[in-house]
């Protein structure tokens, strides 16, 4: 199956992120909706952009990866969870720093919705991160080593996937398993600009790679055709 393409909405406003949603066009899978976004509009304003998608072919509802990066006490994050089933993400995201007994507890909740359940998806080492930046904050490089033992702490305690910088992926896909979900961000294509990424590839090298979904916003969104960008990059993801 080819990589998905999930369209970032790094806004807080609810009318541009439809509107963004909108003229990506059907080139995209889905959309990804961070915590800037559900802090500033709830629950509310993520059905008012998932319905702005209706006419993806498919519910659009199934379409949403929730990028939350729960990061609490088990009982805490287990609880955001379950509240998070009312808007039927596909994906929602933890930080597999939060550690064990917190990831089964995240896995666990969502296991709970039965066939309707998100994915669990880890975020191991944020790709605006470099090994610099693991030292400043007391943790070991290099990030490869760091992503791929988070990866598979993720892994052991039940989570689906996780969210990992493109440089990772064969690595990790190796230790994991060729079922265990790799979300991939800070995606450019070779012309463009990789702004505050510290870590990036392009979408057809991720998907080579092995890819599940690519997360890509600012190239089709800040386009001056984004359906046209988004094509170009289906492109380019269904030849890899």
């Amino acid at each position: 199956m080819a990589a998905r393409i999930l369209l970032a909405l790094d806004t807080p406003d609810v009318a541009t992120a439809s509107a963004q949603a909108r003229a990506a066009g059907d080139a995209i899978d889905g959309i990804k909706l961070g915590l800037e976004f559900f802090v500033a509009n709830g629950p509310a304003g993520i059905a008012a952009v998932q319905q702005a998608g209706a006419n993806w072919g498919s519910p659009a509802a199934r379409q949403l990866f929730l990028d939350l990066k729960l990061h609490d006490i088990p009982n805490t994050v287990a609880g955001a969870v379950r509240s998070a089933l009312a808007l039927n993400p596909l994906l929602l995201t933890v930080h597999a720093g939060g550690g064990p007994a917190m990831l089964r507890a995240a896995a666990n909740a969502a296991a709970g919705a039965g066939k309707a359940r998100p994915l669990i998806i880890a975020v191991t080492v944020m790709t605006s991160l470099d090994d610099g930046d693991l030292t400043a904050v007391g943790q070991m490089p290099p990030v490869g080593d760091q992503a791929r033992r988070l990866a598979l702490l993720a892994r052991q305690q039940g989570c689906d996937g996780i969210v990992c910088s493109a440089h990772e992926i064969e690595v990790i896909r190796k230790e994991c398993g060729p079922d265990f979900k790799l979300v991939v961000p800070g995606l450019r294509p070779a012309s463009g600009h990789v702004a505050d990424q510290k870590r990036v590839m392009t979408p057809g090298e991720a998907a080579n790679r092995g890819a599940d979904f690519l997360v890509i916003g600012r190239p089709i969104t800040e386009s001056s055709d984004p359906a046209a960008a988004a094509r170009a990059i289906r492109r380019e993801v269904d030849a890899a």
